[in-house]
C-alpha cells in the first residue's frame, strides 16, 4: 500500500486556508486534520514546512501534439511539463493529424496517453460541419466535451457552415468548448496587411488583424446561439475588455449554462510586449491592449471569467523565427501557469485562494470531473506544494517542454514548485520528474 504523510502544510481549499496534515493511501485523500501520526512504519512523511498545499490545477485547454506533430511536443514530454508545473490534469484539443473527428480517431489518443503520460488526462472530441453523427456517439462520462473552432485552425475543422452550427447545438449535450474569432474578419484584416508589408508584417500588427472585433462578433454571435439552442457553452481564452459583458457573475458557477476561460498569456502580456519578444508572444487570439489586460484581471475577480488555462501549444524555435505569416501562433506554458499567478499574488492582482478556484475548483466543477480539484476526504490526491517564497529562473536547462524555449526564459519566480502528486504518487521533486507515470484517465459525473 502506497502511504504518503503530508506534514506542516497551508492546505488551501474552498476559499479558506488552515495548517495541517493531510494522509495519503494509495491514490485517494483518506484523512485531514489538524495534525496526523503516521499509523505505520511504512508511511513516507512528506513535511510541507509550512508551505502551501493546493489541488493540482486542471488545464482545460492544452495542445500536446500528438499525433502527428511531435516535433513540437508529445504527451509524455509535455505531461512531464506540466507535472513539473504543478498541473496533474489536462484536457487536449483535437487538432493533431490527423483531426480527432471519429471516435476511432479519439480513442487512438486516450490509448497513447495511457502508456505515457505523466498526468491525469482528457480528450476533446473535434467537430466539423458534417461530423454530426460521429459526435452524438461521444461518451460523456468519460470525454471532455466538444471542441470547435470557429477561427482559422489546423485542417478541416473550421466550422463556418451556420446551419452546421446550429444542428450541433441543438443536438448535443456535451459541452461545447469554442474557439471564437470571426474567420472572415481576420482574412480581410490580414489581407490589408499583407498588400502593405508582403509576408514580413511585422508583428505588432497581430492584435490588429486578429482584432477585438474579430474575437467579439464570433464570441457574441455564439453566445446568443447557446442561449437560443439551450446548449452548454464555455468560451475558451477570452482576450477583449468587450467580449466581458457577455458573461455574468450572478448566478453561481453550477448554475450557468455559458461559462469563460482566460489564458495565462492574455493576463500577463500585453501589445506593448510584442517588441520584445515578437513571434514568441503570438498566440490566436492575439495578446492585446493593456486596458484589455486589466479588464480581464478584474473579470477573473468578480467571477464574470471561470477558468485560469494556459492553451500550451509548442512550436520549435525554427518555426517560430520564420516571418510573420509563416511563424506559427501557440506556446508552451504548463511548467510556468501556476508560479505566474503565484507571481500576480505577489504583485496583489490575486489571492492564492482564488489561484485554486480558477486553477483547481472551477475546471473541474464545470467539466463535472469525479473525485478532483479539491482537497476533500474520498478525492483522488493529485496535489501540489508550492514555497511562495523560494526564486528560480526560468533557463533552457530547466524547461521540460519538448519545444526547449518559453515565453518566460530570463524570468525568476519569487515561487516554486516543490512536490507534485498524481493519484497519490510523489511525481515531482526538486526539479526532477519521476519516471512513474501515474496518469489516469478523467471520469465525468454525467
Amino acid at each position: 500500500m502506497n502511504k504518503i504523510l503530508i506534514k506542516n502544510a497551508k492546505i488551501v481549499n474552498e476559499g479558506t486556508i488552515f495548517e495541517g496534515d493531510l494522509l495519503i493511501e494509495n491514490d485517494l485523500i483518506v484523512e485531514i486534520a489538524e495534525t496526523i501520526s503516521p499509523k505505520s512504519s511504512d508511511c513516507k512523511i512528506v513535511d510541507a514546512e509550512g508551505n502551501y498545499l493546493i489541488p493540482g490545477a486542471i488545464d482545460d485547454q492544452v495542445h500536446f501534439r500528438e499525433p502527428g506533430l511531435t516535433h513540437k511536443g508529445d504527451i509524455e514530454s509535455e505531461s512531464r511539463a506540466a507535472v513539473a508545473g504543478g498541473i496533474t490534469s489536462f484536457i487536449e484539443q483535437p487538432n493533431t493529424v490527423p483531426n480527432a473527428v471519429t471516435q476511432e480517431l479519439l480513442e487512438q489518443k486516450y490509448q497513447i496517453a495511457a502508456e505515457s503520460s505523466f498526468a491525469n488526462y482528457s480528450f476533446m472530441m473535434g467537430g466539423t460541419n458534417d461530423n454530426l453523427e460521429e459526435i452524438l456517439k461521444t461518451n460523456p462520462r468519460n470525454v471532455a466535451g466538444l471542441k470547435l473552432f470557429l477561427g482559422s485552425s489546423t485542417g478541416d475543422m473550421l466550422v463556418d457552415s451556420t446551419a452546421s452550427l446550429e444542428k450541433i447545438f441543438s443536438s448535443t449535450k456535451l459541452l461545447i468548448a469554442v474557439h471564437c474569432e470571426d474567420e472572415s474578419t481576420v482574412k480581410s484584416n490580414l489581407a490589408k496587411y499583407k498588400e502593405q508589408y508582403g509576408d514580413d508584417i511585422p508583428v505588432e500588427c497581430h492584435p490588429l488583424i486578429r482584432s477585438e472585433e474579430a474575437c467579439y462578433l464570433s464570441s457574441s454571435r455564439t453566445v446568443e446561439l447557446a442561449k437560443k439552442t439551450g446548449a452548454r457553452l464555455h468560451v475558451f481564452h477570452i482576450s477583449t475588455a468587450k467580449e466581458l459583458d457577455l458573461f455574468t457573475n450572478k448566478i453561481p458557477l453550477a448554475e450557468k449554462m455559458i461559462t469563460a476561460e482566460v489564458c495565462i498569456h492574455h493576463l500577463w502580456f500585453s501589445d506593448e510586449d510584442y517588441k520584445t519578444k515578437g513571434n514568441f508572444i503570438k498566440w490566436n487570439p492575439a495578446v492585446k491592449t493593456a486596458n484589455d489586460r486589466d479588464a480581464l484581471w478584474k473579470a477573473v475577480n468578480d467571477g464574470r471569467i471561470d477558468v485560469i488555462a494556459t492553451d500550451h501549444a509548442p512550436h520549435t524555435l525554427e518555426e517560430k523565427k520564420q516571418v510573420y505569416t509563416k511563424a506559427p501562433s501557440g506556446g508552451p506554458l504548463v511548467q510556468h501557469a501556476v508560479v505566474a499567478m503565484f507571481e500576480a499574488y505577489h504583485q496583489g492582482k490575486i489571492t492564492i485562494e482564488k489561484i485554486v478556484e480558477k486553477m483547481c475548483h472551477n475546471p473541474a466543477s464545470l467539466f463535472k470531473i469525479e473525485k478532483r480539484g479539491f482537497i476533500k476526504v474520498g478525492y483522488y490526491a493529485d496535489l501540489a506544494i508550492v514555497n511562495a517564497g523560494l526564486p528560480w529562473s526560468v533557463k533552457k536547462e530547466n524547461i521540460l517542454a519538448k519545444c526547449g524555449w518559453s515565453p518566460f526564459e530570463g524570468y525568476t519566480f519569487k515561487s516554486r514548485i516543490t512536490h507534485t502528486f498524481v493519484n497519490g504518487q510523489l511525481v515531482y521533486q526538486g526539479f526532477k520528474v519521476s519516471p512513474k507515470k501515474a496518469g489516469k484517465r478523467l471520469l465525468f459525473d454525467r
